[in-house]
């Protein structure tokens, strides 16, 4: 307590004991009448052109056509898709191989997902009975040596194929 007191009288500005300051109104000087002219007599501002900084490829020239609604354009250029010839992605080759895989024991966990043995950032492939999907590891854990990972509370169960009693899993982790 006399540590507090003294604070205070060492330091008023820190503490508050300054008193705030007026509002002082504005001096009538410092406003000026601004004329605006209401009749029809106005004068056109003049503009200059534009330097060669602002147009681009999509300007609109002199030499541009405009077409009205309703009218068809000559159209002369392309009027299909053209087909290109490439080869049906085969079973797994549509995703870039891993870096490598683990496969063990995951449980859940409310707080993200989690892998011991991989920096946080780490994007993974995780599959189990009931599907895969893909995070990216956001914190270290678990604890226990024997998972290999922990799930948010919802993905587990996406992946688990299980009842809502079950703790763990066997997954297989795999790592890009």
């Amino acid at each position: 307590m006399l540590i507090a007191a003294l604070a205070l009288v060492a330091l008023p500005g820190l503490a508050g004991s300054r008193a705030p300051s007026s509002i002082e109104p504005l001096p009538v000087s410092a406003f000026q009448s601004l004329p605006v002219p209401a009749n029809e007599v106005r004068s056109v501002p003049s503009i200059g052109p534009l330097d060669g900084a602002f147009v681009s490829a999509g300007a609109v020239t002199v030499k541009d056509s405009f077409i009205e609604p309703g009218v068809a354009p000559e159209f002369t250029g392309p009027t299909h898709r053209r087909a290109v010839d490439q080869p049906e992605p085969a079973a797994g080759s549509a995703q870039k191989p891993p870096k490598y895989q683990l496969t063990g024991s995951a449980t859940f966990y409310d707080n993200g997902t989690t892998a011991m043995r991989l920096p946080r950032g780490t994007i993974v492939v995780i599959c189990g009975a009931g599907g895969c999907i893909q995070r990216t590891v956001t914190d270290y854990g678990p604890q226990r040596a024997d998972r290999i990972v922990d799930l948010y509370r919802p993905d587990f169960f996406a992946i688990c194929g299980c009842g809502s009693w079950s703790g763990t899993t066997t997954v297989t982790v795999s790592v890009y």
